[in-house]
């Protein structure tokens, strides 16, 4: 049965019981992928069930040659798609989500997704761009999300309309910050004198968005079209676990987000914290040392004891002690079903997205915390061997000779960088665009070389082994 509107009455799972035709659009979000609509659009979705927030409805807006098949899907599905839960004990719940209720792929008509963006009714501009789409700098010629929004906050501005509220769910800590750095910034640039009006009008709140959401593999579309019935052609698949932190700072009101079970506090920054310290950087920590032994399934290899372990000893001695206190959040629990939810097998993560795009990943997630151990005194042994296994990883060729397909932006110059360290061990570190001065911090670079050492010499698994039995004696 073929998912879209009209289909919709008869499709056999949980779907919406709203009247899609009586929300309007609120929200206008860029990067629809699946973090998106296993995240911001299903807690818009439990709003519009429960009868609220009509005049919330998303529009979702892609700019990326890459989004034009998104494009193509909710425009055949009516911008319906599945959302399946995937539960640690093998079984699995599913929902039609329904608060996607238009798509725009900006290349294809610019003026009319900034007409969109300068419309009153557009309260709120959205952003799942990923960690590195606020590099303003590496932008290239054409339509992108820093020019839309900056031509229709200047329409706004010239018109006397209100400001939006710009909220980013990325990965980034201070994400809200981030944003309007650079929103400003870009503004600035091509419209003179509309980055006061920006400071003076838009906020920009922090924000902890945190569901585990690997990619859509036909395999998620195949099993959702045998157990359910249900053809999709572009469904997701997330963990049952989820949570959204956001600052209650808007511009020009919001939906009742707390009643979608949504966290509204005054300092996202605890939380924050928490999550990109202790879930990111744990999946940094996991993902090379568990392709260099042989993974490649996350489930699997958080699964592995001394991988576990290793994830463990680095949340506990080296993560935790650089948080601040997180109201209501019982750390011990959190960290232990940290390890739960990355082994739960039906999520059925890759090994390949974690070790996905490292050079934004792991200034932002695990940097910070060997930069605040090295200024506290504290450990950083165990980071510093993170970043070792990244090294070791980015050399393109795994323990039994196969190729690596390293995927990341700056593989250009890391990849040689990385092959050059056996004969200049820092070579790798020495690549101030990444790790800035850490090749001239004594401390990080030894634990760093012993453990790049012992890779090459002994491999992934017994470095592993050494260097938790350093950890505990």
């Amino acid at each position: 049965m073929k998912l879209n509107e009209s289909m919709l009455a008869q499709i056999p799972i949980d779907k919406p019981s709203y009247d899609r035709d009586e929300i309007s659009i609120g929200i206008v979000h860029f990067g629809v992928g699946g973090f998106h609509r296993a995240h911001q659009a299903m807690y818009v979705d439990r709003l519009l069930q429960a009868g609220l927030a009509k005049e919330w409805g998303i529009c979702g807006v892609g700019v990326l040659p890459a989004d034009r098949k998104m494009a193509d899907v909710m425009t055949a599905q009516n911008g319906l798609y599945t959302l399946l839960s995937e539960n640690p004990d093998g079984s699995r719940d599913a929902r039609v989500i329904g608060s996607i209720i238009d798509y725009r792929y900006a290349p294809d008509n610019p003026e009319a997704v900034v007409e969109l963006l300068a419309a009153p009714s557009t309260r709120i501009i959205s952003l799942t761009i990923t960690e590195g789409g606020y590099n303003i700098d590496s932008l290239g010629d054409g339509v992108n999300v820093f020019g839309l929004v900056a031509d229709a906050l200047a329409r706004r501005r010239d018109r006397g309309i209100a400001s939006p509220t710009i909220v980013s769910c990325d990965n980034i800590e201070g994400n809200g910050e981030v944003a309007r750095q650079a929103f400003t910034t870009y503004a600035e640039r091509v419209h003179p004198g509309l980055g006061e009006w920006i400071g003076a009008h838009t906020r920009f709140p922090n924000s902890m968005v945190d569901r585990i959401t690997p990619v859509t593999t036909p395999d998620v579309i195949a099993v959702l079209q045998s157990q359910f019935g249900v053809e999709d052609q572009w469904p997701v698949a997330a963990e049952p676990f989820t949570s959204w932190v956001l600052e209650d700072d808007f511009s020009d009101g919001r939906p009742p987000l707390e009643q979608a079970d949504v966290l509204l506090v005054d300092d996202v920054t605890p939380y924050e914290l928490m999550k990109l310290r202790l879930l990111n950087a744990s999946h940094q920590s996991l993902c090379y040392f568990a392709y260099l032994a042989g993974y490649r399934l996350v489930h699997d290899a958080a699964g592995d004891p001394l991988l576990a372990e290793f994830l463990r000893e680095y949340m506990d001695s080296e993560a935790t002690p650089t948080l601040k206190p997180v109201p209501g959040i019982d750390l011990p629990d959190y960290k232990r079903t940290l390890i739960e939810r990355f082994a739960n097998p039906g999520v059925k993560d890759t090994i390949a997205r974690l070790c996905f795009g490292s050079s934004d990943r792991i200034p932002k997630w695990l940097l910070p915390v060997v930069r605040a151990n090295l200024a506290s005194g504290g450990p950083v042994r165990l980071s510093a061997a993170t970043v070792a296994s990244w090294a070791r990883y980015a050399e393109g060729i795994d323990e039994t000779g196969e190729p690596i397909d390293v995927q990341d932006q700056l593989a250009d110059t890391l990849v040689p960088l990385a092959r050059s360290q056996h004969e200049n061990p820092t070579a790798f570190i020495e690549n101030t665009q990444v790790f800035g001065d850490l090749a001239s911090q004594p401390r990080f670079v030894e634990a760093y070389l012993w453990a790049l050492e012992s890779l090459h010499r002994d491999g992934a698994r017994a470095t592993l082994e050494t260097l938790l039995r350093k950890e505990t004696t």
